[in-house]
């Protein structure tokens, strides 16, 4: 292995480490307390080391972003692939969907709420959150109706998802009622 490619190797280790502490800090005490300078601290390196990775904040919350857009279109694929029948595929992506929001809830709201400087729907959106959509697209497509644009049915399941996300985890809706809603989305779905 030659210097160039060892310091290659480095960098991008400093790099996922630095989006991994933010990620815990961030799930642990909120975005809000995830800093450059406790960052710096967390890792052991200095903030200009913590710079030439990242040029701040909003920077590590798109990388953070990216990372669980990935992680979520994974979830969505193998909950899709493990249900039988579309009613069922449609029921385990709004579930995992769900489930994904409440157990890395600093994760979504890098993905939807906080400014990671990610472009969406444009040309110039980075590939996994491209990736992250097709994965809702792949198993709602199929029930978008005749005559509906099945990214147009798919924008607006995923927003109905992401209210009752949202509404959910800031006790607007009573958490115990969230598989009740869960049906309740799907089987108003004319064709599933």
């Amino acid at each position: 292995m030659s210097v160039q490619e060892r310091k290659q190797r480095e960098r991008a280790e400093r790099e996922r480490l630095i989006v991994a502490t933010a990620r815990e800090l961030a799930e642990q005490q909120g975005w809000d307390a995830v800093t450059t300078r406790r960052l710096a601290e967390r890792i052991e390196y200095s903030q200009p080391v913590l710079y030439s990775h990242f040029r701040g904040k909003r920077e590590i919350i798109g990388a953070v972003a990216l990372e669980g857009a990935t992680e979520i279109a994974t979830a969505l694929r193998a909950a899709a692939s493990a249900a039988v029948g579309t009613r069922a595929r449609v029921t385990a992506v709004a579930r995992t969907y769900l489930d994904f929001a409440e157990r890395n809830p600093a994760v979504y709201d890098a993905l939807f709420r906080l400014d990671g400087g990610l472009a969406f729907a444009h040309e110039d959106t980075p590939e996994p959150l491209k990736d992250g959509f097709a994965a809702l697209l792949e198993s709602l497509g199929e029930v978008a109706g005749d005559g509906v644009d099945p990214g147009l049915f798919t924008e607006t399941f995923w927003a109905a998802l992401h209210g009752l996300a949202t509404l959910t985890r800031a006790r607007r809706l009573p958490p115990e009622d969230t598989e009740r809603r869960v049906k309740l989305l799907v089987d108003r779905l004319p064709t599933v």
